[in-house]
C-alpha cells in the first residue's frame, strides 16, 4: 500500500543538516509568505485547518496560538517537545533527525503568529546524536537569512536553542518539561495556569510536538482547504504511525487520518509471521488500552479509535502475536511505569510500585483472587486520585487487559487454559 508521503516527503532524499538543501527542495516559502502575513491571519489558517496536537492530546493548535496571541507579554517563547520517551514511538525521530529544518520552519511560523522571538528544541537525552544534526541545521538557516536576525528581509528576529533532557518519561509532560529547562527536577505543575499564558520563566509559551510543528508550513503554504482534504472531518491531515513488534515490516508509516487498524497490520506491514495468530495490540503507546484481535476493525483518528476502546496516542500499534505471553507484557509495562514515575504524588509514586509487585506476583503463578481485586481497586484509585497524566494512564494497559484477556489473568491464578479467543 502507498505511503502519502507530505510529512516524510524530504526524509532519506535531502541533506538534514544543510538549510540549503532544504530551500531547493522548497523549504521556507511558507515562512516567507507568513511573514508578510498579520500574526492573526496566521492563527486563523491553522485554527480553520483543524491541525490538533499530534504528541497524543491532540488539542487544537490554532487555540493553543490564540491563547499565546492574545497573552501580552515583554517575551514569549516557541518550544518544540522532541523529548518522544513513549516506548515504541519513533515518528519525531524520523522529523527531526531527517528533515529538522521543517520543524525549524514551523517554530518560526508560529513564533511570528504570537509575537516570539525565541524558540527552543528540548531533544530527548538518548537522541544525542541528532544534537550536531539540529546545530548544523541551525547555523546553516541562520546563514541563508531564514533564522536570527531579520529573517528574510522582513524585520523579524527569530533564533533557535536545542536543549537536551535527561531521559525521563516524565518531560514529556509540558510543564514537568518546562522545570527541566529552568533547572529544576522535572515535575508537573498544577494547571491552570496553562503555559501559553504562563510557560518558560513565567513567559507565554507555546509548546508543540514535532510533528504539530512540521504541519505547519504544509498549512500555512498550501491552505487550511487542502490541509481539511486528507484524513477525517474531525482529525484532518495526515499521521505517522510507529508499528513494532510481530509484524513483518515494522517501522514508521505517513498515512491520512483514519486509515484502518487492521489495513496498517496486514496490507502496510505485511502481517505477522507465518504460522502465528494475533493475540493483542497496544494502540497510542505504553499508556494506551491492550485490544484483542477481533477489535481491530476500526479506523485510526482521535475519535474513533477512542470509540473501539483503543487510542490514538502517539500513534504507535505494538502488535504481539500469539508467541507471547501477555501478562509477561504487562508486567514489563508496570515495571517501566513505576521506574518512570516522578514521584511528586503519592498515588503514582507508590501506586506504580505497588502495581508492579502485584503484577510480578501474579506473573509468577503466585497470586490469588485478592491480588486482582486490589489491582483493579488500585488502577481505579491510581486513575482519580494521580497528580498528572502518568499516574493516571499508567494502568491503562492493565485494566484494559484484564477486561479483554480475563482467561490470561485465570490461568494464572487457577492454573486453567488460556483463551485468548
Amino acid at each position: 500500500m502507498q505511503e502519502t508521503r507530505i510529512l516524510l516527503r524530504n526524509v532519506g532524499v535531502i541533506d538534514p543538516s544543510d538549510a540549503g538543501a532544504y530551500i531547493n527542495a522548497g523549504g521556507f516559502a511558507a515562512l516567507k509568505k507568513a511573514l508578510a502575513m498579520q500574526p492573526s491571519q496566521i492563527i486563523d489558517v491553522i485554527t480553520a485547518s483543524g491541525l490538533r496536537g499530534r504528541g497524543g492530546a491532540g488539542f487544537p493548535a490554532g487555540q493553543k496560538l490564540a491563547t499565546t496571541y492574545n497573552t501580552p507579554a515583554d517575551q514569549k517563547y516557541i518550544i518544540c517537545n522532541a523529548d518522544e520517551g513513549e516506548p515504541g514511538t519513533n515518528k519525531d525521530r524520523m522529523l527531526i533527525s531527517g528533515d529538522p529544518c521543517a520543524v525549524l520552519e514551523g517554530m518560526a511560523i508560529a513564533g511570528k503568529a504570537v509575537g516570539a522571538n525565541k524558540g527552543f528544541v528540548y531533544l530527548r537525552g538518548e537522541y544525542r546524536y541528532i544534537f550536531p544534526i539540529l546545530q548544523q541545521a541551525i547555523e546553516t538557516a541562520k546563514a541563508n537569512n531564514c533564522l536570527g536576525e531579520d529573517v528574510l528581509g522582513s524585520g523579524f528576529n527569530f533564533d533557535i536553542e536545542v536543549c537536551s533532557g535527561g531521559g525521563a518519561y516524565i518531560c514529556g509532560d509540558e510543564t514537568a518539561l518546562l522545570d527541566s529547562m529552568e533547572g529544576k527536577r522535572g515535575e508537573p505543575r498544577f494547571k491552570p495556569p496553562y503555559p501559553g499564558v504562563v510557560g518558560l520563566y513565567g513567559k507565554p509559551t507555546i509548546i508543540n510536538n514535532v510533528e504539530t510543528l512540521a504541519n505547519m508550513p504544509l498549512i500555512v503554504e498550501n491552505g487550511a482547504d487542502w490541509f481539511r482534504s486528507l484524513g477525517t472531518s474531525t482529525c484532518p491531515g495526515t499521521k505517522l504511525y510507529t508499528v513494532s513488534g510481530n509484524v513483518k515490516r515494522r517501522g514508521t508509516y505517513e498515512f491520512p487520518m483514519g486509515i484502518s487498524l487492521r489495513t496498517l497490520i496486514y496490507d502496510v506491514c505485511g502481517g505477522l509471521n507465518d504460522g502465528r495468530q494475533l493475540l493483542a495490540v497496544q494502540t497510542g503507546g505504553a499508556s494506551c488500552p491492550m485490544i484483542r484481535a477481533d477489535q481491530i476493525d476500526f479506523n485510526l483518528d482521535i475519535e474513533q479509535a477512542a470509540a473501539a476502546g483503543a487510542a490514538l496516542g502517539s500513534g504507535a500499534m505494538l502488535v504481539i502475536d500469539d508467541s507471547n505471553d501477555i501478562i509477561d507484557v504487562l508486567t514489563n509495562i508496570a515495571n517501566f511505569f513505576s521506574h518512570e514515575s516522578c514521584g511528586k504524588c503519592t498515588p503514582c509514586r507508590e501506586g506504580t510500585r505497588r502495581m508492579y509487585q502485584l503484577m510480578s506476583k501474579v506473573n509468577a503463578h503466585l497470586g490469588t483472587t485478592e491480588d486482582l481485586e486490589t489491582i483493579t481497586d488500585l488502577a481505579t484509585t491510581m486513575s482519580i486520585a494521580s497528580f498528572c497524566g502518568l499516574g493516571q494512564t499508567a494502568t491503562t494497559a492493565i485494566s484494559t487487559a484484564m477486561r479483554n484477556f480475563p482467561s490470561a489473568f485465570e490461568a494464572r491464578i487457577f492454573g486453567t487454559e488460556m483463551n485468548y479467543a
